[in-house]
């Protein structure tokens, strides 16, 4: 008799082949335009059910460059497993041939090379045409959001989200959780989800007064699809208050909270689910550690943490799917549920190309409505690029070095710091850089940047705590992005070491002395967690600095030495 767990190591097994007949031919091919939109979207249909997922799309509603991370390491049990894993050894784990499209799309390597050759990703109007494709095949599947969708653009600010609104309820979603749309504010938010023509969920959004499930929010949904009950349940990012402003959304707290998802997976399947889906904005390493404390879940959509892995990870009976962000993927994940019990799958993770994805028409129309008030604003050129700009990845990237030396510049400051997020679109050399493309990396409600005095100790002390957000062995206890960009100063982190002990050798760069514990600098960065925060916005000390650039230049960055141990 085989067992269940067999069954799914077969659906894994069917999984990474459907992967590799998408990922394998496209290796094979000698140029973008030899791909096709149905080689894209080639999928044998599977089972009874379909799931399709999108994530962290940070309102990235056209094309963009957005390059994967060279750096993202993994500690503890985590260390060099999926996704802490970049470049080269992601290639050869997934026998990714160099130079093709799934490198250029999984992969940081030749990355403006590639871009030159395939083009942009991403473009919700292009995003539509996927979900449309696999709606024809299956039209009873569910499409589900796994939040940071109402953040991260000029337009979005502008209109407090509402863009992004729009252009999501065309896509017909069938339910969304949440992270930094509470940014916008609790009053906003509740706003926007009383609207919505579908679920908003979090099982983990709870009322901060009373101490129970805040009203605006459902816990789970159930939905009928391939005669099959399926329940959705939401798991917002648990740390708000820790990552964000917490005096923005006051009403509110969040947390983990396995036991009630435990409760909540057991009431669904009293209620009759055969299938449990976690809509979840954890990041990958939390679900995973969720994924081994609570039973029951068959399926986590992973989000928060950026992660695109063309093969789902098993861990027990559960499948975790990571998705990416910024628009770029699409996942399509196909089950055969029999007898209450999820019996194999098939999975694609599906990039979107937008030079071989032909755009839906509806949707381009949406979008530019969205953005014609905003037009000439946004297409505004600030200064060009010499450069690779990106983000991604553990530590400094280009846009973050940018971020900091506007910082330095214009605030007149000894060290600057820029924070650790991992949203942002990027830049090939020769690039206009664009009022759109500065708001791009910088949007956000609380953009202020400061200027203030701290001691050299107490810049050890935001040093440690942010790497033991990031580096602290247990996954609950990483309750932040990614590590705080430093501008003017150099440091040396041992990822092995325990909180407190991992950052030495803090250098002051423009004299080359070692950092004073005593000694009080001038310290410039933005996005604080304070309320109150006074300063000029991030996005104008950029463009000021851009603009008396001309062309951005930037040395590489040699002033973190990492050791992994």
């Amino acid at each position: 008799m085989i067992s269940r767990r067999d069954f799914l190591q077969v659906g894994m097994a069917a999984s990474a082949m459907v992967g590799a007949s998408g990922f394998g031919n496209w290796a094979r091919l000698a140029a973008q335009q030899t791909l096709t939109q149905d080689q894209l979207l080639e999928f044998e249909t599977f089972g009874n059910v379909s799931l399709i997922h999108v994530t962290d799309i940070h309102a990235q509603m056209k094309p963009i460059y957005f390059r994967e991370p060279e750096i993202n390491l993994g500690v503890g049990a985590n260390k060099g497993q999926v996704p802490h894993v970049t470049g080269a050894e992601f290639k050869a784990r997934y026998g990714i041939e160099d130079g093709s499209p799934s490198a250029y799309a999984l992969t940081y390597n030749d990355f403006t090379a590639l871009g030159r050759e395939y083009g942009k990703v991403g473009g919700l109007d292009r995003v539509a045409t996927v979900v449309k494709a696999i709606r024809a095949a299956r039209p009873d599947a569910l499409l589900l959001d796994g939040g940071d969708t109402w953040h991260g653009s000029y337009t979005c600010y502008r209109t407090e989200g509402q863009d992004m609104v729009n252009v999501m309820n065309a896509l017909k979603p069938d339910a969304m959780t949440f992270h930094w749309e509470f940014t916008l504010g609790s009053d906003r938010v509740r706003e926007l989800v009383e609207g919505l023509p579908f679920a908003a969920l979090g099982q983990n959004i709870f009322d901060a007064e009373w101490d129970e499930p805040a009203d605006s929010f459902e816990s789970y949904k159930m939905y009928e699809s391939g005669g099959v009950q399926i329940a959705v349940i939401g798991q917002a990012f648990p740390y708000m208050p820790i990552a964000n402003p917490g005096w923005m959304f006051p009403e509110y707290s969040f947390g983990i909270r396995d036991e009630r998802m435990q409760e909540m997976v057991d009431e669904a399947r009293g209620a009759g689910a055969e299938l449990v889906v976690c809509l979840s904005h954890n990041g990958f390493d939390v679900d995973k550690k969720m994924a081994e404390r609570v039973t029951g879940i068959d399926v986590i959509l992973s989000g928060h943490t950026h992660d695109a892995l063309p093969e789902p990870v098993l861990i027990g009976e559960t499948i975790i799917i990571a998705s990416g962000s910024n628009g770029k993927f699409v996942s399509r994940v196909d089950l055969d549920v029999r007898d209450g019990r999820m019996m194999g799958f098939r999975h694609k993770l599906i990039p979107i190309f937008s030079d071989v994805i032909e755009p839906d028409a509806e949707m381009t129309a949406l979008i530019d409505e969205q953005r014609a008030p905003y037009e000439a604003e946004l297409s505004e050129v600030i200064g060009t690029t010499d450069v690779e700009l990106y983000r991604r990845g553990n530590f400094n990237g280009s846009w973050d070095d940018l971020i900091c030396d506007a910082l330095l510049s214009e605030r007149e400051a000894d060290i600057a710091m820029s924070p650790g997020v991992r949203w942002g679109p990027s830049l090939l050399p020769g690039d206009d850089i664009t009022r759109e493309d500065i708001w791009n990396v910088t949007s956000m409600s609380y953009g202020k940047a400061y200027r203030t005095e701290m001691t050299g100790e107490f810049i050890h002390t935001i040093l440690e705590d942010v790497a033991d957000n990031l580096f602290n062995p247990d996954p609950y206890y990483q309750q932040g992005g990614d590590m705080v960009r430093i501008g003017g100063m150099g440091y040396r982190i041992d990822i092995t070491k325990p909180q407190g002990s991992r950052i030495t050798d803090m250098t002051l760069l423009k004299t080359g002395e070692g950092i004073d514990p005593a000694k009080t600098y001038q310290v410039a960065g933005w996005a604080s967690v304070n309320e109150g925060t006074e300063g000029p916005q991030i996005w104008d000390v950029v463009e000021s600095h851009v603009r008396k650039q001309g062309t951005v230049t930037l040395d590489a960055n040699a002033s973190v030495e990492v050791v992994q141990g």
